[in-house]
């Protein structure tokens, strides 16, 4: 399974990535950040000057005036920069509160269109990039590497006591750089894989935690948990082969975090023997070492972030960016509910095989068509094709003589009906899922479950329209799931309405409600694409379209495609042969 966010869009300039363009926006904010630890990191000079000065001045002097006087001024140094420590930590807090308020919302949504009709996409993970992310902007590896630039300070001053101290000091921060380059060169290759089998080891937990009751009732459970250990396994060992390549850089690492402030000791001291420098300088030089080394060792002790944030980043760059090329449309007239398919086939995001091909017909407003075959000829991906949620792989499928797709979801949603085969209610109220989660109109809401002859039913419900939906709310059955899922797709009195198998689930009278919902919406002037398998709702159709491994058939009058409705039934145990289709005229756009 690919992960997520990886594209074949190729690489992205800086300009044209999304979270490069936040960034930027908070570009100020960084600059204070920066200029503040400017600051922070020029002060932390003064405890060394305390240090040497108590010991070169005070002592020989034996003055306690002198060493009260130089307290009092690194009490006052101390409490000034933890000021700024606190000012530079609020300004990162707002900067995270930012980037989340602008990345959360558009990869929530991008997310979710993305997810639909596709089975590789990790919307937590895309989710959790985000966080990765924050945390990575507003913790100790940002601070780390605004940080690791004034090591040139900390060489100046090693400069100031003998240019010994700075040469050694300079090799120390090259030598610390040569380690970190070590560390990201063995290990981040071995981390992203590890990071990444661990996303496919949880995609196939939550994979069957998904069907959790067909798991355990057909006795899978073994087999799904053979599968995931399979691929927990295989992220346990690259986790491993990552903390022993971790482990050699690190040991490298240490090494030379214990001998650099050793053998800058030993420098010190050799120079204070032959009288270059005082004893005071001596250890203040093996503070200002410590001091140049301590972002680089920072860098390299949250290395693992440091990779995470930087995949999150370029994950959620290709997120957006594919988002935004279909944001930004201009807003059209509501559609009348006339659809035009024109030559068109239906395939799954990312397969090359249309699943069905050259489709072509034609719904006007108040009219309503059945789309019928046999199982597996292809009718519920053709209502993906005409509710928008898949492009055309070729043909077009144009609503009121535009391209469905071209269509901004937002603002056309509304406008349309959709029936899954598959249906689930998020959690919410009865009144909260029929108004589609949005503002609850009370007269919209109740006229759509009238419409189905839901309303006695749901009065019937524990807190009526309030009653709540959801994992750990009321249950509905199977007919009262499907009704509701029809009085969601009514509700507001859409231009066109797509069901796939509105009835499978339904009553004698749950269907009969459905057959006078259909006329009276179309009295309305209401378009309807609708497959079945059922004759009944054949009486309230204008149209058939007739489906036969993934191919048009036939398409035409109700009265004249009985026979077509036949063969379809008989299927290949009728000896005869497919009725001659119904020649489709081509459709152009001015026709539509």
């Amino acid at each position: 399974m690919a992960t997520d966010g990886q594209g074949s869009s190729g690489p992205l300039r800086a300009a044209d990535k999304p979270v490069a363009r936040l960034l930027k926006a908070c570009r100020h904010s960084f600059y204070l950040v920066f200029f503040f630890t400017a600051i922070t990191e020029c002060l932390a000079v003064a405890p060394m000057l305390y240090m040497m000065s108590a010991y070169d001045r005070v002592i020989s002097t034996r003055s306690g005036v002198t060493l009260v006087s130089l307290t009092l001024l690194i009490v006052g140094v101390y409490l000034f920069w933890s000021a700024l420590e606190w000012m530079r930590t609020r300004l990162l807090i707002r900067i995270s509160l930012r980037t989340d308020w602008d990345l959360a919302a558009d990869v929530f949504d991008a997310s979710f269109r993305r997810s639909v009709g596709r089975r590789n996409v990790n919307v937590q993970q895309l989710m959790g990039d985000v966080v990765s992310f924050r945390q990575f902007m507003t913790g100790e590896p940002i601070l780390a590497l605004m940080s690791a630039p004034f090591a040139i300070v900390f060489i100046i001053v090693g400069a100031l006591f003998h240019p010994w101290l700075a040469a050694f000091i300079a090799v120390a921060v090259v030598l610390m750089l040569v380690s970190a380059w070590f560390t990201q060169k063995i290990s981040s290759p071995i981390l992203k894989a590890a990071n990444d089998e661990n996303t496919e080891s949880q995609a196939v937990a939550a994979d069957g935690l998904a069907q959790a009751d067909a798991t355990l009732a057909l006795g899978m459970l073994p087999a799904v948990r053979r599968r995931w250990h399979d691929r927990h396994r295989q992220f346990l060992q690259m986790s491993v082969n990552a903390s022993e390549a971790s482990g050699i850089a690190g040991g490298l690492s240490k090494f030379l975090n214990k001998a650099l402030p050793s053998l800058q000791i030993a420098l010190g001291a050799w120079l204070a023997i032959n009288g270059e420098i005082t004893g005071g300088m001596v250890i203040a030089a093996s503070m200002l070492i410590s001091r140049a080394v301590s972002p680089l060792q920072r860098l390299m002790g949250n290395w693992p972030q440091i990779v995470q944030a930087r995949a999150a980043y370029d994950r959620l760059n290709i997120l957006l960016t594919e988002e935004a090329r279909s944001a930004g449309r201009m807003a059209l007239p509501a559609p009348t509910g006339r659809l035009d398919v024109i030559g068109a086939a239906a395939a799954p995001p990312g397969a090359t095989r249309p699943v069905v091909t050259d489709v072509s017909f034609t719904i006007r407003p108040g009219e309503a068509v059945a789309i019928i075959g046999p199982s597996g000829s292809g009718k519920t991906s053709l209502t993906r094709l005409l509710v928008g949620v898949w492009k055309p792989a070729a043909g077009s499928v144009r609503l009121d003589g535009v391209e469905l797709n071209e269509w901004n979801h937002d603002e056309v949603g509304p406008h349309i009906g959709f029936v899954p085969q598959e249906i689930r209610f998020p959690e919410g109220t009865v009144a909260e899922n029929i108004a589609r989660l949005g503002e609850v109109d009370s007269e919209k809401v109740i006229a759509a479950a009238r419409l189905v002859d839901m309303h006695d039913t749901i009065l019937a419900f524990p807190d009526g329209y309030d009653t709540f939906l959801g994992k750990t709310g009321f249950q509905l059955s199977g007919g009262q799931r499907q009704r509701l899922a029809i009085a969601r797709a009514f509700y507001g009195d859409p231009a066109y309405v797509v069901m796939d198998e509105p009835n499978a689930n339904l009553d004698e009278v749950g269907e009969t409600a459905l057959l006078k919902a259909i006329t009276a919406m179309k009295a309305r002037g209401t378009s309807f694409a609708i497959t079945t398998h059922r004759p009944r709702l054949m009486s309230v159709v204008d149209n058939l379209l007739v489906l036969r491994q993934g191919r048009q058939v036939g398409f035409g009058p109700a009265a004249e495609m009985i026979a077509a409705v036949r063969t379809v039934r008989t299927g290949a145990e009728d000896p005869k042969p497919a009725p001659k289709p119904v020649v489709v005229a081509p459709i152009t756009p001015q026709a539509a």
